[in-house]
């Protein structure tokens, strides 16, 4: 049976089933270090019986007034544990959290727009897309990316979710 946990420091050490795939973003340790000790209810593993890492998220709060939001900076399921709901589950605690504590208007996160399985699965989780970034993803294959949004019970009349008529550079982003 699957667990949700804190992610501890020590899963720093025994994520790379998770992390050693290329769908996923790989971050420095200080990335990963900052996250545990400023948002650590926003950082959750999914465990199987065993003790291994079968997925991970990573999230954080920010923002102000009714931009305040819950942000998912990192999702992802292992290879060997994809299509099993994972990424729903870990997605509903991130909801759940920044609705509940942080008392969010929204929770977004940036996705690749050539990434169609993973804009398919957030819209199944009730995601919109909001706004295009202009080559948000630098590195030798520039790419745009998807700020997706959810809007969560504080917004009633779900302005959040109103989608830009425009794209946006990564440098007109509010955080």
């Amino acid at each position: 049976m699957t667990s949700t946990r804190p992610f501890h420091m020590n899963d720093l050490f025994g994520f790379n089933n998770v992390n050693l795939d290329i769908l996923t973003e790989t971050f420095n340790m200080p990335f990963y270090l900052q996250y545990m000790s400023r948002w650590p209810e926003l950082f959750t593993v999914a465990e199987a019986p065993d003790g291994s890492i079968m997925g991970y998220m990573l999230g954080k709060s920010e923002g102000s007034g009714n931009l305040w939001h819950g942000h998912v900076s990192a999702v992802t399921v292992a290879p060997l544990y994809r299509r099993l709901g994972l990424a729903g589950t870990l997605m509903e605690d991130l909801e759940s959290t920044s609705s509940n504590i942080y008392n969010a208007y929204f929770v977004d996160l940036f996705v690749r727009s050539s990434n169609s399985l993973a804009i398919s699965m957030y819209e199944k989780f009730g995601y919109v897309q909001y706004r295009r970034v202009l080559g948000y993803y630098s590195g030798d294959d520039v790419e745009d990316a998807l700020d997706m949004r959810k809007a969560l019970p504080r917004d009633k009349h779900k302005q959040s979710v109103i989608p830009l008529d425009k794209p946006v550079l990564p440098e007109d982003l509010e955080w």
